[in-house]
């Protein structure tokens, strides 16, 4: 049994969040015994406390925060761990530092971003990584751009994110038209991003404008969750007189059942790694248009077709791709057929999960 000790500063309710709930519940008590360590409260920490999983606090200043070096390093000693699961750059560069006063235990990192790195950076990824077992990247750009922040390739492995097929493409009836009074003949697409900058809600708002200059059929945009742009945008439906059109839910937990009372979802992100709101929505055989950026081209491409990109900021572009679908039921359908398959092919939560079990034993042979 691997004692593994999952490290995240702030444990909110986002993707990154989700990826170590869902290793933690694939891989806990059967291959590994989990742990959990963060500097921030947040739904996080409910979740896996209601998985039986020890919680602690660690506050983390910076990434050179010495006070939370060595209270890493107590903690660690203390539970025994033998590995450190870090998430970003600022727990990283701690339990990496923490190496220094324990050299017993070992660091492995997912990288969750696809961000290239200032020259101080870069010389400090190189002096400091060297301390890393595994490195992994959740698509094949971030592995190229974490190269050019200077961190060695033969640390590198790519292992796309992951979900439960079973779960996801389970359908349930979907409650959400009737609780919105939306009918039947009503094209709904949904977008269930958190409403912050680079999540591209501005953009995909003033799509939806150009959308109903172009078709007279009926459609409802819903837009689901919470965030510090949410009142913003609300503004910017109404000056654009968008009421009608638009639907704000705030944050729901029934995510599922959104998604099976749409007929498409549309992901208008400035910024991504690999989205796992794309994966579960393919996952339900929903076809999805998405923003062109990062690992959305690992997900959606001629191989996969269950999808469209468009790039980002191209509200004409965004506008036209959603009434195609919206029009072509066939090609919907089409989509929708291929997302499932290659979710269960390529994004398959088993296969993450194993892939990453597989480099914590690796990482304890270093």
């Amino acid at each position: 049994m691997i004692k593994v000790l999952y490290l995240l500063n702030h444990a909110g309710k986002a993707g990154t969040e989700r990826y170590v709930q869902t290793l933690i519940e694939k891989l806990n008590n059967k291959k590994i015994k989990a742990y959990f360590a963060y500097n921030e409260y947040g739904l996080l920490v409910e979740r896996l406390e209601a998985l039986g999983v020890e919680t602690f606090r660690i506050e983390m200043k910076n990434p050179f925060d010495l006070k939370a070096v060595r209270e890493l390093s107590k903690l660690c000693k203390k539970l025994d761990i033998d590995l450190i699961h870090t998430q970003f750059l600022r727990e990283n560069y701690i339990s990496l530092l923490s190496r220094i006063l324990n050299r017993k235990v070992k660091v492995m990192y997912t990288n969750h971003f696809v961000m290239k790195n200032g020259p101080v950076l870069k010389i400090t990824n190189r002096l400091l990584t060297s301390l890393e077992s595994n490195i992994i990247a959740v698509c094949n750009r971030g592995k190229d751009v974490m190269i050019s922040n200077g961190i060695r390739g033969k640390k590198i492995h790519v292992i796309f994110n992951g979900v439960d097929v079973e779960y996801w493409g389970t359908p349930v009836e979907s409650t959400i038209r009737k609780e919105l009074g939306i009918d039947d003949d009503t094209f709904v697409f949904l977008c269930g991003s958190r409403f912050a900058h680079d999540k591209g809600h501005k953009f995909l708002i003033n799509a939806v404008h150009r959308l109903k200059k172009m078709t007279g059929r009926k459609f409802k945009c819903i837009l689901s969750n919470d965030g510090p742009l949410l009142e913003e945008c609300k503004k910017q439906v109404a000056d654009l007189g968008l009421g009608d059109d638009i639907i704000f839910t705030g944050f729901r937990e029934d995510i599922k059942n959104l998604i099976y009372g749409s007929d498409l979802y549309v992901n208008a992100s400035e910024h991504e790694a690999l989205s796992f709101a794309i994966i579960e929505v393919l996952a339900c055989g929903i076809p999805v248009i998405a923003t062109n950026v990062a690992g959305n081209g690992d997900i959606i491409n001629e191989e996969t077709n269950c999808g469209i990109l468009v790039e980002y900021n191209d509200e004409e572009g965004l506008a036209q791709a959603i009434n195609k679908l919206m029009e072509d039921g066939k090609l919907r359908n089409e989509f929708g057929k291929n997302a499932l398959k290659a979710v269960k092919e390529k994004f398959n939560l088993d296969k993450v999960a194993n892939e990453t079990y597989n480099l914590y034993k690796e990482s304890l042979k270093n």
